[in-house]
């Protein structure tokens, strides 16, 4: 619950640039704006530390607007983390496909597991930190949200607040340290230390809502008057980034191969890695130079008429991705390793969005292809 606040502690004269403002004034405003999230309680409600834990799993990464379905679908699967611990790991990886960094998924099935033979998460953000999957960031989040404890934790909307507030024009990464600094400033003010998990959440409300990347709204920000940023000019340009290194580009091709009864060849990458335990289409090793349409057949599963449909792009976080798609169809598909999956059993498999986009190109080239085909296996998957 919001504590009450007074009017006089509302109006209390301005600190000097370098104090911390009052948190007072951001508990005010978040009593009148918090956003309703699925994962957070009404007031007066006591937080569910499995909903809080993997929320901050999920938005890893991630906005708000992505994680919602995934979390809605993800919470009637498993509604509790004993649930989550007894599932199969093709299950979850399945539930997860589409949210991207799939080692987060691998690691929440791990830590769900330990927390279930724990008989419930840790209520201390030192053993939190201990988990499978659980850094210092996550460790304060779970800790001050579920449990109340004396933490603020610190993630890119944070990040940008405190940046402005105080001013600090160091580029990130080299920035973090002063910003948890300042963070700490904060978590030291007594009313933060009486409700540090409306504490956390107001910070993180101000920092989507208000303090935005772009055009931050200073007129409405409970905190206008005590901003560093905002007085100098330069808010708007906090945090600001080091010059971003180009990624580096891979190249591939992936073979979409599909038999009379219009079963598709699929294969499991190794469970660990990239895309760990993720279902995708055979394909190519990821290559620094592209491949020719010949030395890409050469490593197809099977010979057969390949028709290239086109390239799919994708980002990864070191690297980004050019695969060139080929698709055809054959009688019959005797595979050497893979599984032939059918039409129905598609959307059960654990795709990642890179091979969602494969599946779509795929389909696009069966349906302009002239040649007759069986029909293709559906690519609606997931929401």
């Amino acid at each position: 619950m919001v504590p009450p606040v007074s009017s006089a502690s509302l109006s209390s004269p301005k600190p000097s640039p370098l104090s911390a403002p009052p948190v007072a004034a951001l508990l005010h405003w978040y009593g009148r704006h918090r956003r309703r999230l699925p994962w957070r309680a009404e007031p007066g409600e006591t937080m569910d530390p499995y909903r809080v834990w993997l929320s901050e799993i999920m938005l890893q990464q991630t906005t708000v607007t992505a994680v919602i379905p995934y979390y809605d679908r993800f919470l009637r699967l498993f509604p509790a983390v004993e649930r989550l611990a007894a599932a199969e790991d093709d299950a979850v990886m399945a539930a997860w496909a589409g949210l991207g960094y799939y080692a987060r998924a691998r690691n929440l099935l791990a830590c769900a597991r330990r927390v279930a033979a724990m008989g419930g998460f840790p209520r201390d953000v030192a053993a939190l930190r201990l988990l499978p999957g659980i850094g210092d960031y996550t460790a304060a989040a779970v800790g001050a949200i579920a449990f109340g404890l004396p933490a603020i934790p610190v993630d890119g909307n944070v990040e940008r607040v405190v940046s402005r507030l105080f001013a600090i024009e160091t580029p990130l990464p080299a920035s973090r340290p002063a910003l948890r600094v300042a963070a700490l400033r904060l978590a030291a003010d007594p009313i933060a230390v009486a409700s540090p998990s409306d504490t956390a959440q107001a910070l993180f409300d101000l920092g989507a809502t208000v303090c935005t990347p772009t055009r931050p709204a200073c007129g409405v920000c409970p905190w206008a008057a005590e901003c560093e940023g905002r007085r100098l000019g330069i808010a708007e340009t906090l945090p600001r980034k080091a010059a971003k290194v180009p990624r580096p580009v891979r190249h591939g091709a992936v073979f979409h191969l599909t038999d009379v009864e219009g079963r598709l060849l699929l294969q499991r990458r190794p469970p660990t890695g990239l895309l760990g335990g993720m279902t995708e289409l055979p394909g190519t090793p990821w290559l620094a130079e592209a491949l020719t349409k010949a030395e890409a057949l050469k490593l197809a599963p099977m010979i057969a008429a390949w028709e290239r449909g086109g390239e799919v792009r994708h980002v990864f976080t070191h690297f980004e991705l050019r695969l060139d798609v080929y698709a055809a169809w054959v009688e019959r598909i005797s595979p050497t390793s893979g599984f032939l999956c059918t039409p129905e059993d598609l959307a059960a498999q654990a795709l990642p969005s890179l091979m969602v986009k494969c599946l779509i190109l795929a389909a696009k080239t069966a349906t302009t292809d002239s040649t007759p085909k069986p029909k293709e296996p559906a690519v609606t998957l997931l929401v």
